[in-house]
């Protein structure tokens, strides 16, 4: 399912850069083309339609990268070797005795013996 989300953003975004590429901001691109007045569709309407395509393709990309980013569309990744090593240290270490300080009374009691 995450590649399938993958490849749509990226056909999304070619599609997005073609019909941007198509646009021009001077009112001239594939609006300019139709400019007969006998055409079906008028320099405006091409304008309008490929104004609508961007904000739609833009919609849809920002909606594909939001689903591929939350967590349960991450692929599956198993755990490495250096993770379950990890894991195990963790355990043997919390498994090991907490040494404990010498009484002070046995310590003085050896040193009076040897005296």
């Amino acid at each position: 399912m995450y590649v399938l989300i993958v490849v749509l953003i990226l056909i999304v975004a070619v599609l997005t850069v073609l019909v941007v590429l198509v646009q021009n901001s001077k009112g001239g691109g594939l609006a300019s083309n139709f400019a007969g007045s006998n055409q079906y569709m008028g320099v405006r309407k091409t304008a309008d339609f490929l104004e609508k395509a961007t904000w739609g393709l833009a919609i849809t990309m920002l909606l594909f990268v939001l689903i591929s980013s939350m967590d349960f569309m991450k692929p599956y990744q198993a755990p490495t070797e250096t993770q379950s090593t990890d894991t195990e240290i963790r355990k043997a270490i919390q498994d090991l005795p907490v040494p404990t300080a010498p009484a002070q009374n046995q310590t003085e009691n050896t040193e009076d013996s040897e005296n």
